[in-house]
């Protein structure tokens, strides 16, 4: 007879690595769009810097939201269940998504343009908050013991995945003249991801809810206010999240300011968008390695390692970009993406996880995982203000190596959880389960 709590560790993988893949694709064509159109088409201006600073500003906007979407969203996943909050998201994120993609543009309706889109960015934010935090809180929670940073990491795998198709739709229709790419092409990779949202709803109606979550509700331990919880008595896991979350620059770095950089530096927009796509169908075959060592020696020693050779090959990458030579660039981003930052993105879902208490998981990992992209939201306009100031590729290389520095800092203060049983984790133990109210200690990693 099966378990009454049993785990489905394929199909919570599948379900987070599709909804992960959307979100990440909204995540990229909304960045590659900011890069290429959103500034002459929503933003115009005479300084066309200016522009494209605003629209990368709006790329940010999204950012923003995120913090109140996922405490919201958090405090419904971790007091009614993961799966009903994981189905809201992916209908958010593609619904905002789809709408982006019928906007009117400022030579049509003027102001109201630009305002239509930061409205949807933010409302887009509002809804993709709970999706990573769900989906790396469902996944860890379905996943066997020892075996968490492995099944865990396919919510990365499916931001990588995201990421790759996010390039080739731009690939495929940036080759069109001009003059149609701004009309229309640009529009046809946002309203493409309605096929996304409806594999993912398949997949999710099927989906079992965390055996984790089913252990609290038979226990009576359902947190009644997990926000609460979360900030009052795992402060330092919030912390942790956020500092760490610093590293994240790497992407937005990469695929957006990197974009942008390259074709003004006189690399042509198709080769910069091969160099993106293969950085991250490379990244799909190294994250699961570098997941499977994190479970056999580690998550801080393999975090640490990707750290350094991200920041490392942030140089190569602006370096190259600034000469001009693809070939070069090509390398630094590989060195940058799939070995540097995906050794760090293949572990951070359990990482984070294993950080919060089972019953505030979904709050924990949400907004501390959301308020930690804030900052990483802004990167590329701060980096195009370093640009716009004088500065150059190496100038943003910097930037970007103090990010890591701080990530790496924070790694070191936090504690190895490869070898801590999952229902320790929780808060909860295997002899004694009991109905535990808010105003008791929380179990914190430390």
């Amino acid at each position: 007879m099966a378990p009454t709590h049993a785990k489905r560790p394929r199909l919570a993988a599948s379900a987070s690595f599709v909804g992960s893949a959307l979100e990440y694709y909204d995540f990229f064509i909304y960045g590659t769009a900011s890069a290429l159109v959103f500034g002459k088409l929503f933003f115009p201006t005479a300084n066309p810097a200016l522009g494209t600073i605003a629209a990368l500003a709006t790329f940010a906007i999204g950012n923003i939201g995120r913090p109140i979407g996922a405490a919201v969203i958090g405090h419904y996943g971790d007091r009614i269940g993961r799966k009903q909050m994981l189905i809201l998201t992916l209908i958010g994120m593609g619904v905002c998504t789809i709408l982006i993609g019928c906007l009117p543009t400022y030579a049509s309706i003027g102001i109201a343009a630009p305002i239509l889109l930061l409205i949807l960015r933010l409302l887009q934010g509002i809804a993709v908050s709970g999706e990573s935090g769900g989906a790396i809180t469902l996944s860890m929670e379905h996943a066997p013991e020892h075996r968490r940073a492995f099944y865990a990491s396919w919510v990365n795998q499916g931001a990588a995945a995201g990421s790759m198709l996010a390039t080739l739709a731009f690939l495929g229709f940036s080759s069109l003249p001009a003059e149609q790419f701004e009309s229309w092409g640009w529009r046809v990779p946002f309203l493409l991801s309605a096929v996304v949202v409806i594999v993912g709803l398949v997949i999710r109606a099927k989906l079992p809810e965390s055996p984790e979550f089913e252990k609290v509700e038979d226990h009576h331990a359902v947190a009644k206010f997990p926000l609460v919880t979360v900030l009052t008595k795992q402060t330092s896991a919030v912390v942790r999240v956020v500092f760490i979350a610093v590293l994240t620059v790497v992407v937005p770095i990469n695929q957006v300011l990197g974009l942008t950089y390259g074709v003004q530096s006189g690399i042509s927009r198709p080769t910069m968008l091969m160099i993106g796509l293969a950085s991250s169908a490379l990244a799909i075959l190294t994250q699961p390695v570098f997941a499977i060592i994190a479970d056999r020696i580690g998550r801080k020693p393999v975090f640490l390692t990707g750290a350094v050779i991200a920041a490392a090959g942030t140089f190569l990458f602006f370096g190259a970009l600034g000469t001009g030579s693809a070939g070069a660039a090509l390398v630094g981003s590989v060195v940058m993406m799939p070995i540097g930052y995906s050794m760090c993105n293949a572990i951070i879902p359990a990482l984070y996880a294993e950080m919060f208490d089972t019953r505030v998981r979904y709050s924990g990992v949400a907004v501390a995982g959301q308020l930690g992209q804030i900052f990483p939201g802004f990167a590329p306009a701060i980096a195009a203000g370093l640009l716009a100031g004088g500065g150059t590729g190496i100038t943003v290389a910097l930037f970007v190596a103090g990010c890591a520095a701080v990530s790496i800092i924070t790694v070191l203060t936090a504690r190895e959880t490869k070898d801590v049983a999952t229902d320790d984790l929780g808060g909860l133990r295997q002899r004694q389960v009991s109905a535990v109210a808010d105003v008791e200690p929380a179990v914190e990693v430390r």
